[in-house]
């Protein structure tokens, strides 16, 4: 049995299809065709049951395929371990993030890593949430920036911290007239039922937040447009098509033009969880480490201030 043989079960297994297979290991088709075949005829079982149209595991197969991530992932540990014992602390770490929410944060992180550690390369993965979970589950991603809940079952995660929820409004809106103090008066969830929403659309973790915030006051939003983009939906709140939820980091970041008026809700304040995900049973690097506990201390501080 060999270590290529085991990667190739389990891109095979990954991907159901030979054809996408063999592409993302950069192989022909019939060469990884041979090399399953070569490996089955060893063990006496079969891995996969073959037709025209799919490719799935057999029970063996589930086996197979469970023991050889462990020992792929071993191996993967055994080569970050005397990289960093080699190299004095040089190494890398490839991080997820999602596009947004990674724009507000990780100018602030990086400088603080690269200054701390500055042999240690990041390369950065951007896309939904959705993506990263995947991407981290497969390996693809050491560790992504992502918020509660997860949908993938075999994550684990560090707790970075919590990002407060603010409401945006237009600046002509009723709800964007300060009150006697001068200040914002907090506004309940409740009050905005028959209010026209602008959200982000399915498949964006933060549209669920928005809808469930809503479920648990009683009402559904009446949305009225949908964008990809939470900077979008903040420009349309400030030219007057309806209001939105933002996360507070996002809500505080300086911006030009289009610039919507953001209200506190009122307690119990809303929030998400944000957090550093990476596969359960992979034991992280040093580099990954210190990622994550420089990405703790910096959001911790930009907290202190918004």
């Amino acid at each position: 049995m060999e270590f290529r043989q085991l990667q190739y079960t389990l891109q095979i297994a990954a991907e159901r299809n030979f054809s996408r297979a063999a592409e993302k290991l950069h192989i022909a088709q019939p060469s990884l065709s041979q090399q399953l075949s070569k490996l089955e005829k060893e063990l006496g079982v079969l891995l996969f049951q073959r037709n025209t149209s799919t490719v799935e595991l057999t029970h063996a197969g589930v086996t197979f395929v469970e023991q050889a991530q462990k020992i792929v992932d071993a191996v993967e540990l055994l080569r970050q371990e005397m990289s960093d014992i080699s190299q004095l602390r040089k190494g890398k770490v490839v991080v997820g993030s999602m596009p947004i929410t990674g724009s507000h944060l990780l100018p602030h992180v990086l400088p603080a890593f690269q200054q701390a550690y500055p042999d240690i390369e990041v390369t950065l993965l951007e896309d939904s949430g959705i993506t990263l979970e995947k991407l981290t589950a497969s390996g693809k991603a050491d560790l992504s920036l992502l918020s509660l809940p997860l949908q993938e079952p075999t994550l684990s995660y560090v707790t970075i911290g919590e990002e407060r929820i603010d409401l945006a409004v237009p600046p002509d809106h009723p709800l964007a007239q300060r009150g006697a103090s001068g200040q914002l008066q907090p506004v309940r969830i409740d009050e905005l039922r028959d209010e026209p929403f602008v959200v982000l659309k399915k498949g964006q973790g933060f549209r669920k937040l928005t809808f469930d915030l809503c479920e648990q006051a009683g009402f559904n939003p009446q949305v009225v447009f949908e964008s990809t983009n939470i900077e979008t939906l903040q420009s349309l709140v400030a030219t007057g098509m309806g209001i939105t939820l933002v996360p507070r980091f996002i809500a505080r970041a300086p911006r030009s033009e289009f610039v919507p008026v953001y209200v506190p809700l009122a307690d119990p304040t809303p929030s998400r969880t944000l957090v550093v995900a990476y596969r359960q049973g992979r034991v992280l690097s040093k580099a990954a480490e210190a990622f994550i506990q420089t990405f703790q201390q910096t959001v911790s501080e930009l907290s202190k201030t918004n």
